[in-house]
This record gives C-alpha cells, sequence and structure tokens, in this order.
C-alpha cells in the first residue's frame, strides 16, 4: 500500500535576503528532520496521525517557524498558540487555541483527540489539561526569540503609521502542517500556529478550527493550509478542498488549483500541502515562498524555501 508524507512550515517566507545562507541550510534541515520523524512512523507501518503528530512536533521545536519555540507575539508581546489534528479514518479530531505554556500545542490537541470530548479546549483549561496529561509545560518566554520580537516593534510602528495592511506575509503570518497517508489508506492532518504577530491577545486563527485550517477525511484528502487565519475560517478551505473532490469528483491538483485560485482573485495570500486516497501531493502557494517539503516513493526526501526545490538525502 502506497504511503506518502508532506508539510509546510507557512507561507510566511522571508526574501533570500533576510537571513544568510547557513540560516536557509537550517531551515531546510529542520524541515528535513520534520519528515524523517514522520516518515519513521509510515515505514514501520504506523498511523497517519502519529505520523503527523511526530512531524509538527520537529517544526515546533525549531526556531525557523511560527509555532512552539519562535512563535509570533501577540499585541501584548505574550505568545498564545493554536493546534489541531484530525484522523481521516474516523473524523476524529482535538484542538487547542490561545495556550500558553504547552511546549508542543500538537501533542496536547491529539491527546484531546483521544479522549474524544471536548474536541476543542482554549486558553488555561488546556494549559491545565496538558499539564494533567503529562506534557511538557513550560514558561510563555520558551517560545520567545529576538527575530520575533524586532517583527512586533515593526508591525507596532506600521501600526502606528498606518502601513500595517502593507506588511509582507513573512513580517506578519506563518504557521506549521502535516498531512499522510498510512499503509492501511487513512489520511490525517496537523497544524500548528502562533497566529500572526501583534495580534488581539485571545485572537484565534483557521489552524485549531476543523474544515479550515486543518481536515483530514479517507477516501478524499488531508489539508493542511497556511495563511491569514480569518480567510482561511471564511472560505472553510480545507472542508472546501475535500468536498471538491467528493462532490465534484475533481482531482486533487485540480481541486486545490481552485480553492487557491479563489483566494488569489481575493487578493488572499495563502498556501496550503494536501494529500489524496491515492498518495498524490500537492504543495501550491501564492506568496514569494512557502517553506515545504515531502518523501517521494523512492524514499527521497524534498524540501523547499522559495521556487527551487533541494533533495536532502533519503527518509
Amino acid at each position: 500500500m502506497t504511503i506518502a508524507l508532506a508539510i509546510h512550515g507557512g507561507c510566511g517566507t522571508l526574501p533570500k535576503s533576510e537571513m544568510s545562507e547557513a540560516e536557509w541550510a537550517e531551515a531546510r534541515a529542520d524541515l528535513a528532520a520534520s519528515l524523517r520523524a514522520g516518515w519513521a512512523i509510515l515505514t514501520k507501518g504506523g498511523a497517519a496521525v502519529d505520523a503527523v503528530e511526530a512531524a509538527v512536533r520537529v517544526m515546533e521545536d525549531s526556531v525557523h517557524f511560527n509555532a512552539g519555540y519562535g512563535a509570533a507575539f501577540n499585541a501584548e508581546g505574550e505568545h498564545e498558540l493554536d493546534a489541531s489534528i484530525m484522523d481521516g479514518a474516523t473524523l476524529a479530531a482535538g484542538a487547542v487555541a490561545a495556550v500558553k505554556r504547552i511546549r508542543n500545542p500538537i501533542s496536547a490537541a491529539k491527546a484531546l483527540m483521544l479522549r474524544g470530548d471536548p474536541l476543542l479546549l482554549v486558553g488555561p483549561s488546556a494549559d491545565t489539561f496538558a499539564a494533567h496529561e503529562g506534557l511538557d509545560i513550560v514558561e510563555n518566554g520558551h517560545f520567545s526569540t529576538e527575530r520575533r520580537r524586532k517583527n512586533l516593534s515593526s508591525m507596532k510602528i506600521r501600526e502606528l503609521v498606518g502601513t500595517a495592511g502593507e506588511a509582507s506575509e513573512a513580517e506578519k503570518h506563518g504557521t506549521v502542517g502535516a498531512v499522510a497517508l498510512d499503509a492501511a489508506g487513512h489520511l490525517a492532518a496537523a497544524t500548528s500556529t502562533g497566529g500572526y504577530t501583534n495580534k488581539p491577545v485571545g485572537r484565534v486563527g483557521d489552524s485549531p478550527i476543523i474544515g479550515a485550517g486543518t481536515y483530514a477525511r479517507d477516501g478524499r484528502c488531508a489539508v493542511s493550509g497556511t495563511g491569514k487565519g480569518e480567510f482561511f475560517i471564511r472560505y472553510c478551505v480545507g472542508h472546501e478542498l475535500a468536498s471538491l473532490i467528493g462532490y465534484k469528483g475533481l482531482g486533487l491538483e485540480e481541486a486545490s488549483a481552485a480553492v487557491l485560485g479563489e483566494l488569489t482573485a481575493h487578493k488572499i495570500g495563502a498556501g496550503l500541502v494536501a494529500i489524496d486516497a491515492d498518495g498524490t501531493i500537492v504543495a501550491p502557494y501564492n506568496t514569494q515562498g512557502m517553506y515545504r517539503g515531502w518523501v517521494t516513493p523512492d524514499g527521497l526526501v524534498h524540501v523547499a524555501t522559495h521556487a527551487d526545490v533541494e533533495i536532502a538525502g533519503q527518509a
């Protein structure tokens, strides 16, 4: 049976000139590490839902992505994190939002999914739940980086002079996500984010909203999105993609092009990764770049930040 795995690290990719080649190499290495973590589970016959959790955890622990360590600051200089996960075999899902102390929010989302009820927990209640589950709990400052602090200062200035709307995707947004198909034919998706820079306290985006930033359904597709969450919620991006496949009979490439095309027509910066029941992978985006990667059937790891795709060895 075919197995497949794809990831993204957000469409808020910096211009190449903003980081050294060594830093870009580190980001690509972390993408490759994420893929290898998920692929190791799939090749041993493990479940897609476990593979996407493992892949996302690696990116949550990387300084290069807006999730977990390295997450964006809200308007008060704190981090509030969102995440969700969905099992396409059962439509079971779990999500957390506006959490401040969970090192790996995706694992808290999975713990909620396994519990079965509730599906979504927010704020201190989610932090407390994670602690009771024995997950790693950290101080909020664990997630802070100097780059994100500078981004916050820049957005505060833009807000004062009225140019916040002109900020690039890299200055504003960022998300990580993974989608997988396992040997049993089951699909899964997972997404995690720090939200956008200078967001209002308590703001929740699309990443923990099933059917918006995350969706998986066997026989159709698994999808994880990246971009301004409010638009992903309005357009129900994840469910829309699955519906075009399930109800209109479109292939994954055609369906994803239609969904991204509608967002592009409304000048919405966005990207996504998706896998269908046959293991077809797509990773379209309409921004300057998107951190992304996938493993081909021959086991080769492919990673990219901008247009060029690099082969990073065997999984």
